[in-house]
């Protein structure tokens, strides 16, 4: 049952309160500002396009688009026919695509004509013959610059089904009534990591996406002021939350379909960018452009930031030190939405700069369970961060036998993240990292997490990840650094730095550097990849020990 607007109610709300307001600027080369009543203009278009293709309640739109207004667009449109929308990576490969055309079956799929030359036709028709599923309509968009493209073109996209060019609005004049009464159906999916098996597709209820984006403005400060700088893909939950809490709460979203450095900074300063929550590869790389050539970030209020590459503490002394913006370490995940919490600007450095945080809303739950007995950890050490409320995957698209459902659940109902964490007294939650990454030393359990934020104080490391590894029974916990540019890491002083704060157990075996951290990009951002160091460190012990201990 609904416990709130739907996504197309929602939308309308904010039309209805100021239709002249901008909703989205399309960033890039050539900026175009969207003000709420043409966005709804083109959301109706869309909508009765949708229809007469066939998209009805419960269908599923694919969204191979890059950060281009027309992906929200179609995301309220099949909103407004109680379909959902699943959003494709540009980045995916033929066996990504096949696999989300597998599990998500889409009715249409809407793709990018002529995207920085990728050649998305020739992965859609590879990926079509791959898989035994529903041959999708292709809906071909050429973004927000260009003009449509020729029907003789846009048929070659066809694998089957036909395929047609979006209709475009003669008017802004948009009928928001008919937005209104709908049922509550799921609304979006977002693929998950991957990282045990193919990735899930985890689909929320159009309520919750609203709900969830109204908290999470009261919360963070969002209000009719507010820009949010979206550059992870709105196919990703990390940029489609900052992108519809900064709607929902009367602003406006930049849309940047790819990321130039200095082009953004300079956005940054031109359409007053109050908001950016991001991975900290993004903010690390903004950060070097404002170093480098300098910029005007008088209007930035507020930075939530993700630790996925190792370099949140860095970036955050800098936000905090040098542009006096304060920034917040943040939780989420495309099962949980992105933003499910952050830290408060009253809470101390650098703890804040930290995963975790408190929760947008009194109606997320979470606890932390031993994942071996199920009740209380031992004390001092972290469990499983389990979680309960709206902002809760609501299905998995494809999971037909409720076998993904079971296994991620608890009996008495509460999502399993997978994620290792302490939860505080006062709600608040500390997180440590994957279940996977956690480490035995010496008959502790340690968080890889710890030991990486303690090598990344120090002065020569731009960034840190530890692994762990087991020789003749006894696993040693092995850092690899990457040195801050111009510095040269001495791995002798960097166990003594870590030996000055942390309990001796928890000071790594080895210190490697190396010049740059095996990588992998995703859709909501880039991550070390921590099973490729870890065949390192096997090597590396296998061989002669090049580094002093």
């Amino acid at each position: 049952m609904s416990t709130g607007p739907t996504l197309a109610e929602l939308l309308a709300d904010t039309v209805t309160t100021a239709p002249s307001s901008v909703a989205v600027i399309d960033g890039g080369s050539d900026p175009i500002r969207v003000t709420r009543a043409e966005l709804s203009s083109r959301v109706l278009a869309m909508r009765d396009d949708l229809r007469s293709h066939g998209v009805e309640e419960g269908s599923c739109v694919g969204v191979w688009l890059p950060n281009w207004s027309e992906a929200l667009v179609l995301q309220f449109a099949a909103a407004a026919l109680g379909a959902h929308v699943i959003g494709i990576n540009t980045r995916y490969g033929v066996a990504d695509v096949a696999h989300v055309l597998d599990r998500a079956r889409p009715k249409v799929v809407a793709i990018a004509h002529e995207f920085l030359g990728l050649d998305l036709r020739s992965r859609l028709h590879a990926a079509v013959a791959e898989v035994d599923a529903p041959v999708p309509e292709l809906a071909v968009v050429t973004g927000p610059t260009r003009a449509p493209a020729a029907p003789d073109v846009a048929a070659t996209y066809d694998v089957g089904a036909g395929a047609w060019i979006p209709s475009r609005p003669a008017s802004t004049a948009a009928d928001l009534e008919v937005l209104y009464g709908g049922s509550d159906a799921l609304a979006v999916a977002f693929t998950t990591s991957g990282s045990t098996g193919r990735p899930k597709l985890a689909a929320h209820l159009g309520s919750a996406v609203a709900r969830h984006a109204r908290n999470v403005a009261v919360a963070g400060g969002w209000d009719a002021s507010s820009v949010s700088l979206v550059v992870l893909p709105l196919s990703g939950v990390f940029g489609f939350v900052p992108a519809i809490t900064a709607i929902a709460a009367g602003g406006a979203a930049l849309l940047e379909p790819t990321f130039d450095d200095d082009l953004v900074v300079r956005h940054m300063a031109e359409f007053g960018v109050t908001h950016l929550a991001s991975a900290d590869d993004v903010a690390g790389r903004l950060m070097d452009s404002v170093r480098a050539r300098g910029g005007n970030l008088s209007s930035w209020r507020r930075m939530l930031i993700g630790d996925f590459y190792g370099k949140s503490i860095k970036v955050a002394e800098w936000a905090e030190e040098e542009t006096d913006t304060p920034t917040l370490g943040i939780y989420g995940s495309s099962e949980l939405f992105a933003l499910t919490s952050f830290w408060r600007e009253h809470d101390a450095a650098p703890a804040r700069w930290r995963g975790g945080g408190r929760p947008v809303s009194e109606d997320i739950e979470v606890r932390v369970v031993d994942p071996v007995t199920g009740g209380p950890p031992p004390d001092g050490e972290p469990g499983e961060l389990q979680f309960r409320g709206y902002n809760v995957v609501d299905a998995y698209l494809g999971d037909d036998d409720g076998a993904i459902r079971a296994r991620s659940f608890t009996e008495d109902g509460w999502f399993r993240s997978g994620d290792l964490g302490t939860v505080r007294p006062d709600g608040g939650f500390d997180y440590a990292g994957r279940m996977g990454d956690s480490i035995r030393l010496r008959g502790f359990l340690v968080e890889a997490a710890e030991i990486e934020i303690r090598l990344a104080e120090h002065p020569t490391v731009a960034r840190t990840k530890v692994v762990g590894v087991t020789v003749d029974g006894d696993t040693r916990a092995i850092a690899f650094v990457e040195p801050v540019a111009g510095a040269t890491p001495d791995p002798d002083e960097l166990r003594a730095w870590c030996a000055a704060a942390l309990a001796k157990f928890k000071v790594p075996d080895t210190v490697h550097v190396i010049e740059q951290m095996p990588t992998t990009v995703g859709t909501n951002g880039s991550k070390i990849k921590a099973a490729a160091l870890r065949e390192l460190a096997q090597q590396l012990l296998a061989g002669p020990q090049e580094v002093t201990r």
